[in-house]
């Protein structure tokens, strides 16, 4: 059995779940900022983890972000990385289905993925504000992913984003507040570029706000027929903005499979196909060729 890629702090109150599995091999999270994040000085609490019936991780009092690398085999590696990021309303983080299957399934196709678990601004008597913290989580994940590109095999202008209903607004947001990074500052990290190179939207939170202009990244949408009207129609209406903004984009509106569908072991189909689509949408762009091939 494998175990999650959890602080040590949350072991305790984990294991006194119902059916929570102690499991090995997992890759380890990297902590954002191992001196601690800004904006959460002074908390210390521990992560914690609560266990569905179906055996999803849910977890919440995030106060260091951090990143669980899933990197493929070097031979198998094509230079694409994606960063996932789970959603949860921005009060709770669905690490399994909306993180790490669908990252464990990039790696096994040659893309590195990175898992982000950020701060969470609704969470009962939260401090941390969506636009603020949770944006400077995504945009640090992204320059850190690019300060170790050459160690991890990433070619730093491949990295993009997806992200799953909060973690779409995240998508969003990154997309359109980065910078180039700070030639001078101390920190590596901060030195490299915060803009994702491409773009995945899956039943994103929030779609009205996202206005793309000319020099938005490509992005991949996908959603369900019967999920919430601001999702299935709002993410049509996404779509038709790239369109008139001259933006490459795809749409996948399935038939069924409401919110929240993910990438679980067992999803039905067509709906659980969406990643494939995905990965050949990355395809289809180029994204997957290692340069000079």
């Amino acid at each position: 059995m494998k175990s999650r890629p959890y602080p040590i702090a949350t072991w305790v109150a984990a294991l006194l779940l119902p059916g929570f599995l102690l499991i090995a091999e997992e890759p380890r999270e990297i902590l954002l900022w191992p001196d601690g994040a800004p904006g959460s000085e002074g908390r210390t609490e521990p992560e914690k983890v609560r266990v569905t019936d179906g055996g999803d991780h849910v977890v919440t009092g995030v106060h260091r972000p951090s990143l669980t690398p899933y990197l493929p085999a070097k031979d198998h590696a094509n230079g694409a990385a994606v960063l996932v990021i789970p959603g949860g309303g921005h009060s709770a983080l669905w690490m399994d289905h909306e993180g790490y299957n669908a990252a464990r399934l990039l790696s096994q196709h040659g893309i590195a993925a990175f898992v982000l678990k950020y701060r969470l601004a609704r969470e009962t008597n939260s401090t941390y504000q969506i636009a603020v913290h949770a944006l400077a989580d995504t945009q640090r994940s992204l320059r850190l992913i690019r300060s170790r590109s050459q160690e991890w095999g990433i070619d730093p202008s491949r990295v993009g984003a997806i992200g799953f209903s909060a973690g779409g607004e995240l998508v969003w947001l990154s997309s359109s507040r980065f910078d180039g990074g700070n030639a001078a500052a101390t920190d590596p990290v901060d030195r490299e570029n915060s803009r994702p190179s491409f773009l995945g939207y899956i039943y994103p939170g929030r779609s009205g706000d996202i206005q793309p202009g000319t020099n938005s990244p490509p992005a991949f949408l996908a959603c369900a027929y019967d999920d919430r009207k601001d999702i299935s129609e709002g993410l049509a209406e996404v779509y038709l903005r790239y369109k008139r903004a001259g933006v490459p984009a795809e749409l996948h509106i399935y038939g069924s499979g409401g919110h929240g569908f993910g990438q679980r072991e067992k999803n039905v189909r067509p709906v659980g196909q969406w990643l494939t689509r995905f990965e050949e949408w990355m395809d289809d762009r180029g994204l997957l060729k290692a340069s000079g091939k």
